[in-house]
Protein backbone atom coordinates (compact mmCIF):
# COMPACT_ATOMS: atom_id res chain seq x y z
CA UNK A 1 0.00 0.00 0.00
CA UNK A 2 1.75 3.43 -0.83
CA UNK A 3 2.04 5.82 1.65
CA UNK A 4 -0.92 8.17 2.04
CA UNK A 5 -0.15 11.85 1.07
CA UNK A 6 -0.82 14.98 3.29
CA UNK A 7 -3.79 16.67 2.85
CA UNK A 8 -2.21 19.60 2.36
CA UNK A 9 1.46 19.49 1.61
CA UNK A 10 2.50 23.10 3.12
CA UNK A 11 0.24 22.63 6.57
CA UNK A 12 2.87 20.72 8.16
CA UNK A 13 6.86 20.16 7.98
CA UNK A 14 8.58 17.68 6.35
CA UNK A 15 10.58 16.19 8.89
CA UNK A 16 10.93 13.23 11.50
CA UNK A 17 9.27 15.50 14.25
CA UNK A 18 6.76 17.59 11.75
CA UNK A 19 5.10 20.86 12.85
CA UNK A 20 2.24 23.00 11.62
CA UNK A 21 2.96 25.70 9.83
CA UNK A 22 2.03 29.61 10.60
CA UNK A 23 3.45 32.73 9.74
CA UNK A 24 4.71 35.24 11.70
CA UNK A 25 3.19 38.35 10.55
CA UNK A 26 5.41 42.05 10.19
CA UNK A 27 3.95 43.08 13.54
CA UNK A 28 5.23 39.68 15.17
CA UNK A 29 1.57 38.39 15.53
CA UNK A 30 1.82 34.36 14.67
CA UNK A 31 -0.94 32.85 12.60
CA UNK A 32 -2.18 29.33 11.77
CA UNK A 33 -2.41 28.74 9.38
CA UNK A 34 0.73 29.89 6.96
CA UNK A 35 -1.29 32.87 4.53
CA UNK A 36 -1.42 32.17 1.00
CA UNK A 37 -1.20 34.29 -2.34
CA UNK A 38 -0.82 38.10 -1.52
CA UNK A 39 -1.90 37.64 2.01
CA UNK A 40 1.26 35.84 2.51
CA UNK A 41 3.37 38.53 1.67
CA UNK A 42 5.76 39.86 4.08
CA UNK A 43 4.68 36.79 6.50
CA UNK A 44 7.28 34.96 7.48
CA UNK A 45 6.66 30.77 7.65
CA UNK A 46 6.88 29.80 11.13
CA UNK A 47 7.16 26.15 12.91
CA UNK A 48 4.38 26.20 15.64
CA UNK A 49 5.09 24.19 19.07
CA UNK A 50 4.18 20.27 18.71
CA UNK A 51 2.84 20.45 22.41
CA UNK A 52 0.31 23.01 23.88
CA UNK A 53 -2.91 22.93 26.23
CA UNK A 54 -6.61 22.18 25.39
CA UNK A 55 -8.53 24.84 25.59
CA UNK A 56 -12.07 23.95 24.58
CA UNK A 57 -13.39 20.47 23.48
CA UNK A 58 -16.76 19.08 22.21
CA UNK A 59 -17.76 15.89 20.40
CA UNK A 60 -19.28 15.33 16.58
CA UNK A 61 -21.70 12.77 16.86
CA UNK A 62 -23.39 13.08 13.37
CA UNK A 63 -22.27 13.02 9.74
CA UNK A 64 -21.01 16.88 9.12
CA UNK A 65 -22.38 18.82 6.13
CA UNK A 66 -20.85 19.77 2.97
CA UNK A 67 -17.93 20.23 2.42
CA UNK A 68 -17.53 17.58 4.69
CA UNK A 69 -15.03 14.99 2.92
CA UNK A 70 -13.87 12.40 5.86
CA UNK A 71 -15.48 9.01 7.10
CA UNK A 72 -19.38 8.67 5.76
CA UNK A 73 -18.62 10.91 3.05
CA UNK A 74 -17.19 9.13 0.48
CA UNK A 75 -18.50 6.74 -2.99
CA UNK A 76 -20.53 4.46 -1.80
CA UNK A 77 -20.84 5.93 1.87
CA UNK A 78 -23.03 7.36 4.27
CA UNK A 79 -24.48 7.97 7.45
CA UNK A 80 -24.01 4.41 8.46
CA UNK A 81 -20.45 4.67 7.67
CA UNK A 82 -19.69 8.03 10.23
CA UNK A 83 -17.55 7.40 13.05
CA UNK A 84 -18.07 10.41 15.86
CA UNK A 85 -14.83 11.96 16.62
CA UNK A 86 -13.51 14.74 19.19
CA UNK A 87 -12.82 18.24 18.14
CA UNK A 88 -10.93 20.89 20.18
CA UNK A 89 -9.21 24.02 20.47
CA UNK A 90 -5.37 23.43 21.69
CA UNK A 91 -3.69 26.62 23.01
CA UNK A 92 -0.08 26.70 22.16
CA UNK A 93 1.14 29.23 24.55
CA UNK A 94 2.04 32.50 22.96
CA UNK A 95 1.97 31.48 19.58
CA UNK A 96 -2.65 30.69 18.48
CA UNK A 97 -4.94 28.58 19.40
CA UNK A 98 -5.13 25.90 16.77
CA UNK A 99 -8.75 24.15 16.21
CA UNK A 100 -8.17 20.11 15.96
CA UNK A 101 -9.21 16.80 15.81
CA UNK A 102 -8.50 15.20 18.93
CA UNK A 103 -7.53 11.63 18.65
CA UNK A 104 -6.60 8.41 21.17
CA UNK A 105 -8.95 9.82 23.87
CA UNK A 106 -12.28 9.73 25.11
CA UNK A 107 -14.62 12.71 25.56
CA UNK A 108 -15.34 11.49 29.48
CA UNK A 109 -11.23 11.74 30.02
CA UNK A 110 -10.74 15.53 28.83
CA UNK A 111 -9.91 18.39 31.06
CA UNK A 112 -9.30 21.64 30.55
CA UNK A 113 -5.49 22.64 30.18
CA UNK A 114 -4.33 18.68 29.82
CA UNK A 115 -1.02 18.63 27.73
CA UNK A 116 -1.85 17.62 24.21
CA UNK A 117 0.93 16.73 21.39
CA UNK A 118 0.75 17.13 17.43
CA UNK A 119 0.47 14.24 15.44
CA UNK A 120 -0.40 12.85 11.70
CA UNK A 121 -3.48 10.64 11.42
CA UNK A 122 -5.12 9.40 8.20
CA UNK A 123 -8.06 11.48 6.97
CA UNK A 124 -9.55 8.83 4.17
CA UNK A 125 -7.74 6.06 2.08
CA UNK A 126 -5.84 8.80 0.70
CA UNK A 127 -4.68 11.45 2.75
CA UNK A 128 -3.02 12.46 5.68
CA UNK A 129 -4.38 15.28 8.43
CA UNK A 130 -2.90 16.73 11.18
CA UNK A 131 -4.99 16.35 14.95
CA UNK A 132 -3.63 16.24 18.41
CA UNK A 133 -3.57 13.67 21.43
CA UNK A 134 -3.41 14.09 24.70
CA UNK A 135 0.45 13.62 26.08
CA UNK A 136 1.51 10.50 27.75
CA UNK A 137 2.63 10.60 31.30
CA UNK A 138 5.51 9.53 32.38
CA UNK A 139 5.59 6.65 33.43
CA UNK A 140 2.38 5.21 31.93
Amino acid sequence: MPALAPIDPDLWSDEAQPHLMGGRLPSGEVVFPMPQGEAAKDVEPYKLSRTGTLWSWTSQGFLPKEPYEGLGNGEGEGPPDFEPFLLGYIELPGEVIVESVIVDAKLEDLTLGMEMEFCIVPFNQHKTTFAYRPTPTKGA
